[in-house]
């Protein structure tokens, strides 16, 4: 072989190589830039419901998102080694396994590690847990890797893949799929219950650096989003000058059950009777200990509702003995029942 088409096939070879090389890192480079819209880095669902453009907390606070005196913009996953680095022995390993492991999730997803010990502590285990099931069996890679667009929320219609139908594809027809067909979400009747935090101390927050709230859950609430009914949670914070703050979102519980709630859960309950006399009380003061309501609770405009909010001092809550500036914001792309759905729901069942 002469030495000129050695020449040749070398520098054919050189040029795929190159061609290869370039190929790749545009591959690797928009995979970064994926996950750099991604909402796990940016945290903008965070910053969504909190900015004042929104109504949110920021309104209350006068504080921006970004500013030194938070750490929220903290949260996000700035590398992969979050998720995907394991030490074996001396060496640090990157896996997909190692990101897909349930735990991985739940270091930050503190709120799902809570639902899932209430659960377990009642021997109620979500039905997808009970049979053995992940995180990642649900969500997929565009979810916790982005898709390159920068959502607003994982609430925002295409940020998220996991939805019911993926796997439930055929629908039992039971009398109530039929009656709540295209008007209700799986998760309006399926949601055993959310966890929500109450009085959460904004002053700690920014003076310690500290999360502190408490944790209620035994009920779950009903608010419009995407066009459907589903299940949604409620926050309430606590600010200086006693200002408070009710935030109310669609949740997705991770505590689903198999069989739906009964009728009458919803329709024509004493929950549903009180949220149609205008005035309802999340939680209230019962012999010097916190009591709450539970069940399904309307969250539906017009109607006033109520919480005892507590201050965080030396390490005690305290209830506030004056409450002012209550605000009241609806996040995570949700809206209040009107008046004619929870008109409806006040009423029992074959009555309307």
């Amino acid at each position: 072989m002469s030495d000129k088409i050695i020449k040749q096939i070398f520098l054919i070879g050189f040029f795929i190589f190159f061609i290869s090389g370039i190929s790749i890192a545009a591959e690797t480079k928009n995979q970064s830039s994926f996950f750099n819209s991604s909402l796990h880095y940016t945290t903008r669902g965070m910053a969504y419901w909190y900015d004042k453009e929104n109504g949110g907390l920021e309104t209350h606070t006068g504080l921006p998102y970004l500013s030194e005196k938070l750490d929220c913009v903290n949260c996000h996953i700035g590398s992969c080694d979050v998720c995907h680095k394991t030490i074996d022995g001396n060496k640090a390993v990157y896996t997909v396994k190692a990101a897909r492991n349930q735990d991985v999730c739940l270091n930050c997803h503190k709120r799902e590690r809570t639902i899932m010990k209430i659960d377990s502590d009642n021997k109620q285990q979500d039905v997808h847990f009970s049979k053995g099931m992940q995180c990642m069996d649900c969500h997929t890679a565009r979810d916790v890797h982005g898709d390159g667009k920068e959502y607003n929320s994982m609430k925002q219609t295409g940020a998220i893949d996991a939805k019911c139908e993926n796997c439930h594809q055929v629908i039992t027809e039971t009398t109530a799929h039929k009656i709540h067909n295209g008007r209700l979400d799986c998760n309006a009747c399926h949601v055993r219950h959310v966890v929500s935090c109450s009085n959460c101390h904004f002053e700690t927050l920014v003076n310690d650096k500290k999360r502190v709230d408490m944790k209620l859950s035994g009920w779950t609430f009903l608010i419009n989003y995407n066009g459907q009914v589903t299940a949604g949670t409620m926050q309430t914070y606590v600010l200086k000058d006693n200002k408070t703050f009710l935030m109310f979102a669609p949740q997705n519980s991770h505590s689903i059950m198999k069989e739906g709630r009964k009728c009458a859960d919803c329709h024509g309950s004493d929950n549903a009777k009180k949220a149609q006399s205008g005035s309802f009380i999340l939680t209230w003061l019962e012999n010097g200990e916190l009591k709450q309501s539970k069940g399904v609770i309307p969250v539906a405009e017009g109607v006033q509702y109520n919480f005892v909010p507590f201050n965080y001092i030396n390490g005690k809550w305290e209830p506030f003995e004056k409450i002012s500036n209550t605000g009241l914001h609806y996040a995570g792309y949700g809206s209040p029942l009107t008046k004619e759905q929870l008109r409806k729901l006040s009423t029992s069942m074959g009555k309307e």
